[in-house]
């Protein structure tokens, strides 16, 4: 039945009709690709659960502001002291600056209320002054900044000053100017890599071409339709969830083309029709890539339960990802490979009858080193990764301060260490406080105990509710900016019907790593779970599941273990973010496992025929060069997330690449062959799919093996 689907597809007639057809459904959606930046909400608040405080704060808070009113402040600074014509010179920017865009209404230095900013302040050893004014674009903020921010720095540019646009709106434009350009940057570098690898791989001028139109097929096409997902279904998408979603695509499609290719390279020289050829590759292959997809896609979908809407948002937008590049790749790749012929191979083209590939493969001899004494193999191998979890002490999860968030210098963040160094309160990020009216004066003489924050001030009083705030004394990304959140939540919390909740941006980061933590708690397990029944279902066993999945916590373990190692010694960059062991653990065991799959839906193909301990060695060398190519792309393509300039995004693809690399070189090939080639056809229980208890004396013959060619 799957043979005829598969025939029907890539038939002389009907593999033009699905050229077509996904041509122009993809072409379709994705012509809209390019607007999904359009529908991103990147703004922190949006991030919270209902539930967190700050969320219920900025309910009551809108009575008082504009929620997308942002604080924002410039930074100037001369080491030998601001003149008098520096000074004046500061006076100008804010007139200047009050005459732009988006700028609200403040206070002038005059004193008048007007459109403007208010006069600078300048520290007490008189080598800083700021500036501080408000910038509103509505829910277009990220979309101007980028523009924005070369205006406002041609405006303050100095001789002899150091300037620097900080704060709230500083930090946004920063953020908002790396995204805008990093997306297409992170995708030429990112094709770049795979070409360079699918080159090697191929061996073939031509072959890689394909694969990789595929996958920007996928990749415009799952875009195109995540921006209608995101417009009229109220899914959450930001740039955190595009950058991945650009890696993941090209990274996963690039591994389905790896596999069927190899297939269908195999079939050729058993097939003269390469239209039969290929339906006997799809028949072949996709299920283990269905499957391997299907993992994936369940795997994120369990982010749903999150209670950050950015991880919630995150999960759906990427398995739509995966889902739309898995159709792509087994409807337009496989008429793409039939209507090119074998000469597409060239100059190793598989021609009709020629001998496959002997099992004499560096991955039949790992096989043959394995087979003697599996036990001690895998033990041992278990024993060496289980050390390797160890790093994972060093890991700090706490949180990124300001000055580790990225990893080239940026305007915000030097601005901010200055302002802390030279004693300037930053009150474009002040700690918010919402308290009913009646009780102000005990909220403020409660706030005034604490320490870390300025002499609290109500700022505005209405109907019945008081806004009070008091700005940090330290970075509001610093633990003690947090510390003082708590605190401050303590003490007002603390003054009976109140009704006090606190907010602000570093009172916003606090609730965010309080959800982390949770959705750590709550998805891992759902997700291992999920995993788990789609190899039980596919596996018809119980035992091997959850032995593989096993073998992936130990790789993830070891993956989380290196990069703690890693990011201390050699990045120096020790802290992570909350939400990072989540992301980290969903994508390892997500892809990891689907190398597993690739393997052992071959080893239960041979089992079936052969037993399970030969069908292991045969399972290997014929998947070994495959499956390690598809490791080497994917580690690659997450290794790419090291080119944008954060350290969030840094260290989540140094550790999935770490992973991906274990799980294809040592988890699979090494731990999971010897736990097999050890128990034999127990390994499927409860199925009695093979019962013998044949050991292995002899590696397998080259027809056993069906090495594809690579």
């Amino acid at each position: 039945m799957h043979r005829q689907i598969a025939g029907r597809l890539t038939g002389p007639v009907t593999k033009w009709i699905v050229l077509v057809a996904v041509i122009l459904i993809a072409g379709g959606l994705g012509s809209f690709a390019g607007k999904l930046v359009d529908v991103q909400n990147n703004e922190t608040e949006s991030w919270l659960p209902e539930s967190a405080e700050s969320t219920r704060a900025f309910e009551r808070l809108e009575a008082f502001q504009d929620p997308y009113d942002v604080g924002t402040t410039v930074v100037y600074y001369r080491a030998a002291g601001l003149t008098e014509t520096d000074l004046a010179a500061i006076e100008d920017d804010a007139v200047e600056i009050a005459r732009l865009d988006g700028v609200s209404d403040v206070i002038t230095p005059a004193g008048a209320a007007a459109a403007g900013v208010p006069a600078p302040f300048v520290s007490a050893d008189g080598q800083v002054a700021k500036l501080e004014f408000t910038l509103n674009f509505g829910d277009k903020l990220w979309e101007e900044l980028p523009d924005l921010k070369p205006e406002i720095d041609k405006i303050i540019a100095i001789d002899g000053v150091e300037s620097y646009l900080a704060g709230a709106g500083g930090q946004s434009a920063d953020a908002a100017t790396i995204f805008s350009s990093g997306d297409s940057n992170l995708l030429m570098i990112t094709l770049g890599v795979v070409i360079l690898i699918l080159l090697v791989t191929y061996r073939s001028p031509m072959l890689w071409l394909l694969p990789i139109i595929s996958a920007v097929v996928g990749l415009g096409a799952s875009m195109g339709l995540l921006y209608f997902l995101a417009k009229h279904t109220g899914l959450t998408v930001n740039g955190q969830t595009q950058f991945i979603l650009t890696v993941l695509v090209i990274g996963a499609g690039t591994d389905y083309a790896l596999l069927l290719v190899a297939r269908y390279r195999e079939e050729l020289r058993r097939h003269q029709d390469r239209h039969e050829a290929m339906a006997f590759a799809l028949h072949r292959a996709a299920p283990a890539i269905l499957a391997s997809a299907a993992t994936v896609v369940v795997g994120l979908l369990c982010l749903m339960f999150a209670d950050l809407n950015s991880t919630a948002g995150m999960g759906p937008a990427n398995a739509v990802g995966v889902a739309v590049t898995f159709v792509v790749m087994v409807t337009l790749l496989p008429a793409l490979l039939v209507i090119c012929g074998r000469w597409v191979f060239w100059p190793f083209v598989p021609h009709f009858g020629t001998a496959e590939p002997t099992a004499s493969g560096l991955w039949a001899k790992v096989g043959r080193g394995i087979a003697p004494r599996p036990r001690i193999v895998w033990v041992g191998t278990a024993a060496a990764l289980a050390v390797l979890c160890l790093g994972f002490l060093r890991l700090d999860t706490g949180g990124i301060p300001s000055d580790e968030q990225y990893t080239q210098a940026q305007d915000s963040v030097t601005g901010q260490t200055i302002l802390v160094d030279h004693g300037l309160v930053d009150a474009s990020t002040p700690i918010q406080v919402v308290a009913k009216a009646d009780q102000a004066d005990r909220v403020i003489t409660a706030m005034s105990r604490v320490d870390g924050i300025a002499t609290p001030v109500e700022v505005a009083s209405l109907d019945g509710t008081a806004l009070i705030v008091a700005d940090l004394h330290s970075d509001p990304y610093s633990d003690t900016a947090f510390d003082a959140v708590h605190d401050v939540r303590e003490a007002v919390h603390g003054v009976p019907d109140a009704d006090a909740l606190t907010t602000g941006m570093s009172a916003v980061t606090v609730d965010v790593m309080e959800a982390s933590a949770r959705d750590n708690k709550v998805i891992i397990p759902i997700v291992l779970g999920a995993v788990l029944l789609i190899l039980i279902g596919l596996l018809r066993s119980v035992l091997s599941p959850v032995i593989l999945v096993g073998t992936v916590i130990l790789s993830f373990g070891a993956a989380l273990g290196i990069s703690g190692l890693v990011f201390d010694l050699i990045y120096d960059r020790g802290h992570t973010d909350p939400g990072f062991p989540l992301f980290a653990f969903v994508f390892l065991v997500a892809l990891g496992i689907d190398y597993n799959i690739f393997l052992m839906t071959r080893v239960r193909e041979e089992a079936a025929i052969r037993g399970t301990r030969r069908g292991s060695l045969i399972a290997l060398s014929s998947t070994g060069g495959v499956i390690t190519s598809a490791g080497l792309v994917l580690a690659a393509t997450f290794a790419m997330l090291g080119t944008m300039p954060m350290t969030f995004t840094l260290q989540l693809g140094t550790t999935v690449a770490l992973g991906v690399l274990l799980d294809t070189m040592i988890v699979r090939s090494v731990l999971v062959t010897a736990i097999n080639l050890d128990l034999g056809g127990r390994i499927w229980w409860p199925s009695r799919l093979d019962r013998g208890t044949t050991t292995v004396s002899e590696p397998p013959s080259a027809e056993e093996a069906k090495v594809p060619a690579l």
